[in-house]
């Protein structure tokens, strides 16, 4: 570890007083550090992250200046969303310094992997998440988007002057549109998030934390098993004893095809070819009902 220190003292320049942050260098601005530099560092600090304890002063510095000399990583990722059309580029920075944060508090050393490798994607998600849940659900023409941020400043003010939500009349009044425009306006609105199904279903008194989801139909894959078991039994009936006896200790009983010739005095490879063909028939009857 000294060795280590000695080095990245040499790239930074200076340190602390050692009660001040430990065996850690001093980093006075972590955002000033080369992204070359940064590289060595951030093994450095990650190493000594893993064994701080949460909490306390060298673990905050430890932390923190891992987010600073990082914050290079979340530009970059950034970048690729910049024609996006939707947020500014500062919320954008922001939700991939949360995902920058989750990388530090989940990487793993023993995993011999380089950390911006690691980082980029936890990054690159959380801005996707953001734009997923930020966007619209649906695409509505331009002129309806910009409706939608004025009707929202309308119905805001005319709530707090009227102390009630406003009518489409009055919204249009205030906006100088027609009511036709304005209804078109409200209608687009509900594209802008689409509904999650984990919002909770029925009213909070009866809803027992139930959500959306749990109240949504759904293929019951039992249903399928149900009709192939109807139609399979009276293709059962029609194959001989020995056939039906087969398959019994082959599905029934899970016996292999060796301790199912054991029984009946044949070999294996007889107990093959009967099988094939006994399924061969039920398969042909499945697909002709």
């Amino acid at each position: 570890m000294t060795s280590s220190v000695n080095a990245c003292e040499a790239i930074v320049g200076t340190t602390e007083p050692a009660d001040a942050v430990g065996e850690l260098p001093w980093i006075e601005d972590g955002g000033k550090v080369a992204p070359k530099d940064a590289r060595a560092l951030s093994r450095l600090f990650l190493d000594r992250l893993q064994v701080l304890e949460e909490g306390t002063r060298e673990y905050q510095y430890a932390r923190n200046t891992l987010i600073e000399m990082n914050l290079s990583l979340v530009s970059f990722a950034a970048r690729r969303f910049r024609n996006r059309g939707s947020g500014e580029m500062e919320d954008v920075i922001q939700v991939g310094t949360i995902g920058l944060i989750k990388a530090i508090d989940r990487f793993d050393l023993s995993r011999e992997v380089e950390f911006t490798s690691f980082a980029i994607p936890y990054i690159v998600g959380e801005i996707k998440r953001f734009f997923r849940d930020t966007t619209w659900a649906v695409h509505v023409p331009r002129r309806l988007q910009e409706l939608r941020v004025n009707l929202a400043k309308g119905k805001e003010t005319l709530t707090t002057e009227f102390g009630r939500p406003p009518t489409v009349k009055e919204l249009a009044d205030h906006l100088h549109l027609s009511e036709e425009e304005i209804i078109d306006g409200l209608v687009a609105a509900n594209g802008y998030v689409a509904g999650s199904l984990d919002t909770p279903g029925g009213d909070e008194e009866n809803s027992e934390g139930l959500k959306y989801a749990d109240m949504v139909g759904d293929v019951d894959p039992a249903m399928d098993l149900f009709e192939d078991l109807h139609t399979l039994a009276p293709l059962l009936q029609q194959l001989d004893d020995r056939e039906r006896a087969i398959i019994e200790m082959r599905f029934g009983q899970e016996m292999t095809q060796a301790e199912i010739g054991r029984e009946l005095g044949v070999s294996q490879m007889h107990i093959s070819r009967l099988l094939n063909r006994t399924l061969t028939t039920l398969r042909t009857g499945l697909l002709d009902a």
